[in-house]
């Protein structure tokens, strides 16, 4: 980028506060719930979650929902919704497999019931955020996928028959119809799927749920991070510094922090995304883009940016920098990058030089739970008490809700049509250990952008992980 680039960078980031746009008490509309007390002492239930972000929150509801005598109580380290459910775009999706190409890759036999039950599980998204009555600023959309190389846009019109055959049509716009929606230079084509995605208000959701399932008898314990899990004649015990849980059964929803179930840390590994969200648009600003259908968009190359509308017309913009730290820490100080937050304003002026002068209100970033599939993967522990699902890679807002319904299948003893998936009875292959796994994610990254300046083409090192069945993403 030229010097003048940098300089236009660096003034819309003065003064950005270095906070998470979604979670910030000082913006209108923003009501951020008192935190539930802390556990003290022994308390015995029918059923632990553990985790309060949207694996948890809806595990919790939908125990409840199966049977309101349930007792459940949910126990989080922090505050609901505080890590990766509060800190993401925003994208509410219906793919399960981290998108159409990825499923169809790894299950082929299985895409068309995967793609089917992602959008049943869109759709109950949707419809218990009005039964509820969550305002989450829930908006169907769907998603425009804009290529801004004529590489990536070759596979546009298989991608839209694909998925029109699966009762989901499709459209492939070329550059000056995308341009006629949502105004940028950069567009040289696009994919629109109207209905595979709403954008939302993830802390809204994350604190909407929470309130549901308060007013359905969850019991719920913030600030109380599990420490130990024992296995007792009765269930489990889950012991924090303030007492014990005690159940027959536990489901754990912890994302990138799987804790004492120690297990977990062979198949994640930790990544850091990061965002940034404008100060609101003007009418003649918002006019100078388009974007009246305020679909949520993202780009087509390997190291990709997502963005999209807020209710209040800021531009959230996201992605691209992926980044792990060796060992897999997860710290308070990663949460901020300049060097990132500076590359992602470059980028955004690119897409949008009519916005020159627009400034930053909000920077920040937040760990995500990746695996070598990029989808979610679940399991079962401690003689099929315990069950967990992790590794949504990035796409875990809607999937989520899916996760709980196959954790509560498998500790309700249930055979359902999400128990015979075989990409739930399947785990990916687990990273190896360090300083192997840092040397071959710092490898992909590499390998990843270098296929980003050579039209898409991917080298012996990515074909090799492709051929495993193993990569890296976020």
């Amino acid at each position: 980028m030229s010097d003048t680039a940098a300089e236009r960078a660096a003034t819309a980031l003065a003064g950005t506060l270095p906070r998470v746009f979604w979670l910030d008490p000082d913006i209108p509309g923003h009501d951020v719930p008192a935190p539930a007390p802390a556990l003290a002492g022994d308390v015995f239930a029918d059923l632990v979650v553990v985790g309060a972000g949207f694996s948890g929150l809806w595990t919790a509801l939908l125990a409840k929902e199966r049977d309101p005598d349930r007792h459940v109580v949910l126990v989080e380290a922090r505050t609901a919704g505080w890590a990766a459910s509060g800190r993401n775009g925003g994208f509410c999706a219906a793919s399960l497999t981290h998108g159409h190409d990825n499923g169809a890759e790894r299950w082929p036999e299985e895409i068309d019931e995967l793609e089917r039950q992602g959008v049943a599980n869109l759709d109950a998204i949707e419809e218990a955020v009005a039964r509820y009555g969550i305002d989450c600023e829930f908006e169907r959309t769907g998603e425009v996928l804009v290529a801004t190389e004529p590489w990536q846009a070759e596979g546009f019109a298989e991608a839209a028959r694909t998925m029109t055959a699966l009762g989901h049509p499709a459209r492939v716009w070329d550059a000056e119809r995308t341009r006629r929606e949502i105004d940028s230079p950069t567009y040289t084509g696009a994919l629109y799927e109207p209905r595979g995605v709403a954008m939302l208000h993830p802390a809204k959701l994350a604190w909407g749920l929470r309130a549901a399932c308060e007013r359905l008898g969850v019991r719920i314990f913030e600030n109380t991070p599990v420490r130990a899990i024992r296995s007792v004649p009765v269930g489990l015990r889950l012991e924090t510094a303030g007492g014990s849980l005690h159940a027959p059964r536990v489901a754990w929803g912890t994302g990138a922090f799987p804790g004492p179930l120690r297990r977990l840390k062979h198949y994640l590994a930790p990544v850091y995304d990061y965002a940034l969200t404008t100060e609101p648009l003007t009418d003649a600003q918002m006019a100078s883009v388009g974007w009246k259908g305020r679909q949520g968009v993202s780009d087509s190359a390997n190291l990709f940016h997502y963005y999209r509308l807020t209710a209040d017309n800021r531009i959230l913009w996201g992605g691209y920098d992926i980044v792990h730290h060796y060992g897999g820490k997860v710290r308070p100080e990663f949460d901020q990058r300049p060097e990132t937050f500076r590359k992602l304003a470059e980028h955004f002026h690119a897409t949008f030089p009519q916005l020159e002068g627009v400034r930053f209100s909000h920077s920040w970033g937040g760990v995500i739970d990746t695996c070598s599939r990029f989808a979610a993967f679940f399991g079962s522990g401690y003689g099929g008490r315990l069950a967990y699902a992790a590794g949504y890679t990035g796409l875990g807002v809607g999937a989520t809700r899916f996760g709980a319904q196959v954790m509560l299948d498998r500790l309700d003893g249930l055979d359902t049509e999400r128990t015979r998936l075989r990409m739930v009875k399947e785990k990916p292959l687990p990273f190896p250990p360090e300083p192997v796994r840092s040397l071959g994610i710092e490898l992909t990254l590499r390998a990843t952008a270098a296929a980003d300046r050579d039209g898409g083409r991917r080298n012996l090192w990515l074909r090799g992980l492709d051929a495993m069945g193993m990569g890296f993403d976020s």
